[in-house]
């Protein structure tokens, strides 16, 4: 077990120390790492290990001063070791560029000594991480597809242990099924069975059961009408099962037994032997339970839901859903920190259980709906939200608490759309009303997103060419007769499409409750598309209602922004910088701005990550307002901003805004983005949006989701500054008639240059 391990390793490494055997303290410090590993306490295991490496370092953020340190040391198989564990975990922690140098290291190292276990390993190693940053980078999927499968192969060819050899064989096979490389994956599934079977019985050889059965019925679920494979491989799972869970028995391995034993029951459930699956994971479910392992126990829970749901069991069904989501409340920070054995991700293992969970909540009925199920269907809903944040993360670092609307803005309704798999549902909170409403359009998820993709793409277009002139009638396309912009011919139709589902329904109830401003809790596939530009066959959705987002209500600081004489830290960026455009108009923009907003301005050179810091430091301004290249995506770490020296990801950000709510000075009311734009190619880029706006500390956030002329930006700032002024309007208002004020002038009625502009968090 990893405690024992621990123990063990943390003797051994004093008794090493007291007869002056330094290797030996060594390799005990690197065993005791691994088993912090195995514990889930990442921390504590990389700061073990950087000290292994001479490297003392709080928080496992290594300069580049101490990267050259480390590549200075002289090469050995205790390096090696240690750099192929430090970057194990870098990856397990989300710091995917790290963990790709620190195996690189590892590998180097390992080549020059001529060891070909450490080499076998750190091509493993470096496979796992690409595979990381394959699934956050959606640009170059298929390029990193080829490089991961190339590692997991020369691991396999160059390994002398038959483990590493299973284990990068059972990946390869995990990622060819990922992909649909169907003969592939079928020729390669007897090889590793065949290796399987030579491996002596132990904790190492349990897991790569498991992962091989998970392959196989994926396999079995995916393969095109090949029934006779679909029965081999399903067979051939609950096999490598059976035998997982009486090694792990004899072993006397709880938590392989909890999860063998589920596995198992997977397996029946997917071939609707419901009653044996029910009683399996039963089973699984209560060994969990026993040894206290929630990152196996909600599983169970989830799949006990599954199987309740199919036998009719609704409200059974409910019961296991629900503690499913409370045990992974329960587990928040730990996320992160599940079994590394086990193959993990957060799409297929956690989103999933929320998803199911609405629909079961939301699931027509004779009767009227049931206003708890609308409730719980509403917290569930936001309770996903912040797991996606916590995932974006990697830790635990949202506070939430409940809030009722009526006690914020009792001229606000509350939207919380979701994507489920054959249907789009809505939940709407009304001023003053006593409970929820709720409306269904039966639609495949494919085609919901698709649509938004659609549009957005369409109005966003113009903004690859951000030269193109004010006011200039749009491109054509070459070849065709369709303009290559937003023109209303092309955008319309899908704009009245959205507005359809999402507003049309409850589009009298919304107009009589008296509501002034429309908050979107939006989904994760939803969030790119700026619902400024919904249109109802009239008129924008902007012109008739202020809008904001929130990722949930319960991460909402309720507080209105503090009028009178406002002040504000303005800084950006005119000159090209790392490779960046210039930004002209940033000057005016600022210039207008400090004329509204009194305060210190930062431009250019002098707007470096150290002035901001100081700033900051030094005086409350309730307003940061940064006009620069930004990114937001998917992936923390290209989740960033630019100053003239440096790129601040979206941590550094949180640091540096952060130092004055730790100093119990006035809290940041106001951080403006002006020039930034989600990742392209990224379904999910506006998640780093959610992500600054919780992070940074700030209560509210306006950013623009793509980039914009700076000529129009500059219009758009200055008149929402302007509006601002105005003490019985909320921000929300004031962004509103900002953007009306553009789409009706002439010069930027486009929508790629008013629709972008969105306030996330408070919006009073």
């Amino acid at each position: 077990q990893p405690e024992q391990a621990l123990n063990t390793w943390q003797q051994a490494a004093a008794t090493y120390a007291q007869i002056g055997n330094r290797d030996g303290v060594t390799q005990s410090q690197i065993n005791q790492a691994q088993a912090l590993e195995n514990l889930g306490l990442y921390p504590r295991a990389c700061k073990t290990l950087l000290k292994t490496l001479g490297i003392e370092n709080q928080d496992c953020k290594i300069s580049k001063e101490q990267l050259q340190t480390l590549k200075d040391k002289p090469a050995s198989r205790f390096k090696a070791l240690a750099l192929r564990s430090l970057g194990d975990i870098l990856q397990l922690v989300g710091d995917l560029k790290q963990s790709e140098e620190i195996l690189r290291q590892s590998l180097e190292v390992a080549q020059n000594v001529r060891s070909p276990s450490d080499i076998s390993a750190a091509l493993f190693s470096l496979g796992n991480t690409l595979r990381s940053q394959r699934n956050t980078n959606t640009d170059q999927t298929r390029n990193i597809t080829e490089d991961v499968l190339k590692f997991y192969q020369q691991a396999a060819d160059v390994s002398t242990s038959p483990n590493t050899k299973v284990k990068a064989q059972i990946n390869q096979l995990s990622l060819l099924v990922e992909t649909k490389r169907f003969s592939e994956a079928q020729t390669l599934w007897p090889q590793v069975q065949s290796q399987l079977a030579q491996l002596p019985p132990a904790r190492t050889a349990v897991y790569a059961r498991i992962n091989l059965a998970e392959s196989l019925m994926k396999l079995s679920a995916t393969l095109p009408n090949q029934e006779r494979d679909n029965r081999d491989a399903v067979n051939q799972a609950a096999q490598q099962l059976a035998e997982a869970v009486q090694q792990a028995k004899r072993l006397g391995d709880q938590r392989a037994t909890a999860y063998a034993l589920g596995n198992l029951g997977r397996v029946y459930e997917q071939t609707g032997q419901l009653s044996n699956a029910q009683d399996l994971t039963n089973q699984a479910l209560l060994v969990a339970q026993t040894i206290n392992s929630p990152d196996i126990a909600y599983r169970w829970q989830w799949q006990l839901g599954r199987l309740l749901k199919a036998q009719g069991e609704r409200k059974k069904a409910i019961t296991a859903y629900t503690s499913a989501i409370s045990t992974l409340k329960d587990l928040r920070s730990d996320l992160v920190s599940i079994n590394p054995d086990i193959q993990f991700s957060f799409r297929e293992s956690v989103e999933p259980v929320y998803r199911e969970l609405v629909g079961l909540l939301l699931q027509p009925q004779d009767t009227e709906s049931n206003p708890d199920d609308l409730a719980q269907a509403r917290d569930v809903i936001e309770s996903l939200q912040q797991a996606e944040l916590v995932n974006f993360f990697r830790q635990d670092c949202l506070t939430a608490f409940p809030i009722q609307i009526d006690q914020v803005d009792q001229k606000a309704a509350v939207i919380y759309p979701i994507v489920l798999k054959d249907r789009l549902e809505v939940v709407l909170s009304l001023p003053k009303a006593r409970s929820l409403r709720h409306y269904t359009t039966a639609l495949p998820q494919a085609e919901v997103e698709e649509v938004f993709t659609q549009l957005r793409d369409i109005v966003a277009r113009s903004s690859v060419d951000p030269n193109r002139s004010i006011g200039a009638k749009p491109p054509e396309r070459p070849g065709s007769d369709a303009p290559s912009s937003s023109s209303s011919s092309s955008y319309l139709p899908l704009s009245q499409k959205v507005y359809n589902w999402l507003i049309r329904p409850a589009e009298q109830e919304i107009a009589a409750s008296q509501a002034k401003t429309l908050v979107f809790v939006l989904d994760g596939p939803l969030l790119n598309l700026p619902m400024a530009v919904l249109h109802d066959g009239e008129q924008f959705l902007v012109e008739k209602y202020a809008i904001a987002y929130t990722p949930g209500l319960q991460l909402l600081d309720p507080k209105p922004l503090a009028r009178g004489k406002i002040s504000g830290l303005k800084a950006g960026l005119t000159q090209a910088r790392q490779g960046f455009d210039p930004l002209p108009f940033v000057g005016e923009e600022l210039e207008k701005i400090q004329l509204q907003i009194p305060g210190e301005l930062l431009l250019n050179q002098d707007f470096t990550r150290a002035a901001i810091q100081k700033e900051i430091d030094s005086v409350s301004f309730p307003v940061v307002h940064l006009a620069t290249h930004g990114q937001f995506s998917s992936n923390e770490e290209e989740t960033f901003i630019l100053t003239w020296d440096s790129r601040l990801n979206v941590n550094q950000l949180n640091n540096l805004l952060r130092t004055r709510a730790q100093s119990n000075r006035r809290a940041i009311e106001l951080l403006v983005l002006s020039a930034c734009q989600t990742a392209a190619g990224d379904k999910r880029a506006a998640l780093g949006l959610a992500g600054v706006a919780v992070r940074a500390g700030a209560r509210s956030t306006l950013a623009t989701l793509w980039f914009v002329s700076d000529a129009a930006t500059a219009e758009v700032m200055t008149r929402f500054y302007r509006e601002l002024a105005d003490t019985t309007i909320t921000k929300a208002e004031a962004l509103r008639r900002a953007q009306v004020a553009l789409l009706k002038d002439s010069r930027y009625q486009d929508p790629w240059l008013w629709a972008p502009y969105v306030l996330v968090g408070n919006w009073l």
